[in-house]
């Protein structure tokens, strides 16, 4: 596989929330992965990849309410330490982050970036959450998007395998791949 001239590198949400141990959200697999996301973001180059983080500025009075009633922990200012980026993902773009208040990142907010129906490379965390978000809504959106199974980490092994199970059904816009294939080698 050889990354094409218009394909952009996604990494989804790589932020302390979801890498510390001691976070509630805290994914094993995260240091796993993030050395195959900086291989990445070192092959797209810095004008082509694009860090996501997300925030709990979404409405309370939907949905959202019920959900960080059910994760208080996380229901704290967008500002918090929390959200912040792991020191490892500090400059792997020179574009802004794309901060968003959901678990899918692919929309109009990253089609003003990429332009649309863009190549995606997705990687980050966690695999059974923003990523498959992601993924499904760049599928539906006409993108193609490639998922770097080894440059995800999920909340657990089995819903990871979960996730990149229901991401495997929907060729040809999504497809799964290791990051060695993907950059090549």
């Amino acid at each position: 596989m050889t990354i094409s001239d218009d394909a952009w590198l996604v990494v989804i949400d790589p932020q302390a929330i979801f890498a510390s141990a001691d976070s509630e959200w805290g994914s094993p697999f995260f240091a796993a992965a993030m050395p195959r996301i900086r291989e990445l973001a070192e092959a797209f180059g810095p004008e082509r990849t694009i860090v996501t983080r997300w925030l709990p500025t979404a409405d309370r009075a939907s949905a959202w309410g019920d959900y960080f009633r059910a994760w208080p922990f996380a229901d704290q200012r967008a500002s918090d330490p929390l959200f912040d980026l792991v020191p490892e993902a500090e400059g792997l773009t020179s574009l802004p982050t794309l901060d968003l208040p959901t678990f899918g990142k692919y929309g109009a907010a990253l089609e003003a970036i990429t332009g649309p129906a863009p190549h995606l490379v997705l990687a980050g965390v966690s695999t059974d959450c923003c990523v498959v978000s992601t993924a499904l809504a760049a599928a539906d959106a006409g993108a193609w998007a490639t998922i770097a199974v080894d440059a995800c980490a999920a909340s657990t092994a089995e819903n990871g395998a979960a996730a990149l199970a229901v991401m495997g059904l929907y060729p040809p816009q999504l497809t799964l791949a290791g990051t060695a294939t993907i950059l090549g080698a």
